[in-house]
């Protein structure tokens, strides 16, 4: 059953920067990474897409568009090894990076995935592809091939990551948001939990407060670990029914960074998230237990929406029609675009003028 949060909107609590993840750091160091690599040199090959700050790479080679995006599972893999869980987190690494792909609208070709570890353990690589090949299957894509790091030197335990490469059929353009004005309608699709995002911060409260993760939290039956492992819902077959139809003019995959991630597609309006669904039990356990403030819980989960397309009011019906006919039954409206900047959820009283922060 889904709750409503009632967590303070600021809060003396846990925060993400308490945990060991500091945001404002993560993005100075990551300015000066981009401003010491950038060259004028054009490459003899191929062209880039200027998306700054978006959700893939892209470039034209030809007459055809190729999308790129790398990302890891992060500290997930640490509550995997707790629990000797090792499948859903293979599921993971092919969701979180074809959802990333689907997020411009590109189709997935493939993935390579890199596995960094002190040792090999054949058990744990089988749990591991027996999860990559789910994610697979769910996303319509092959493993092209990857690379095993045997660094006892660098890692204790093992760092899960990967790269997925991306096209747009024949008569479909990138979405990036550019096109989103006032009165677009915004829509949702649930996640499947915490998906693989903020888990510092998650096993940090859980460790404070002396949590069991082979236990189950009070009223349920499934450890917690358990529910922490829930892996990342896939969104491509959904996004590729309604990819290329007409006013469809952007799509936001919500994970690291939450509700803000809307504000990579367009800072020149108001993403007002006014039906915002109420937040499931999971996530409101989590935000009593840390003591979390809900604008810290909004801007580093994804709150019960894991996937946001934006769309034109005339065609929002439809739209939405497709994508529920498509593997998303359960996808909503959960608001609209208005004039102003930024991005606001009233029901949690939470407001995000930019991606660094609060209003």
């Amino acid at each position: 059953m889904r709750e409503r949060m009632t967590s303070p909107a600021r809060s003396s609590g846990w925060t993400y920067a308490r945990a060991g993840v500091d945001r404002g750091a993560t993005a100075t160091a990551l300015r000066a990474l981009l401003a010491a690599a950038r060259t004028s040199r054009r490459p003899e090959f191929g062209r880039p897409v200027a998306l700054p700050g978006h959700y893939a790479g892209l470039v034209r080679v030809g007459r055809e568009t190729l999308a790129l995006t790398t990302d890891t599972v992060g500290t997930k893999v640490l509550v995997a090894g707790a629990l000797h869980r090792w499948a859903e987190v293979g599921e993971d690494l092919v969701a979180i990076n074809v959802n990333d792909l689907a997020a411009v609208g590109a189709r997935p070709i493939g993935l390579v995935d890199c596995i960094s570890c002190p040792a090999p353990d054949a058990a744990v690589f089988r749990e591991i592809g027996k999860g990559l090949r789910r994610g697979l299957q769910a996303a319509g894509c092959g493993l092209l091939g990857g690379e095993t790091a045997i660094v006892p030197s660098i890692v204790r335990g093992i760092d899960l990551g990967g790269t997925a490469l991306g096209h747009f059929p024949p008569g479909r353009r990138p979405v990036t948001g550019a096109a989103i004005r006032e009165g677009d309608q915004i829509l949702g699709v649930p996640s499947s939990g915490f998906h693989a995002n903020g888990f510092t911060l998650i096993r940090r409260v859980l460790e404070a407060r002396g949590v069991d993760l082979t236990r189950p939290r009070p009223g349920h039956r499934v450890p917690v670990g358990v529910e922490l492992l829930r892996p990342t819902r896939t969104y491509v077959r959904p996004v590729e029914a309604v990819a290329g139809m007409h006013g469809v003019h952007g799509f936001a995959h919500i994970s690291g960074g939450g509700v803000r991630n809307l504000l990579r597609l367009n800072t020149r309006v108001r993403f007002e998230l006014s039906d915002w669904p109420p937040v499931g039990g999971l996530e409101q356990w989590f935000a009593s237990l840390g003591d979390l403030a809900t604008s810290e819980m909004f801007q580093t989960f994804n709150m019960g929406i894991g996937f946001i397309v934006i769309v034109g009011r005339r065609s929002a019906t439809s739209v939405l029609q497709r994508l529920r006919a498509a593997g998303a039954p359960d996808a909503i409206r959960i608001g609209s675009v208005a004039a102003g900047r930024g991005v606001r959820v009233p029901a949690h009283d939470v407001t995000f003028a930019d991606y660094a922060g609060l209003a």
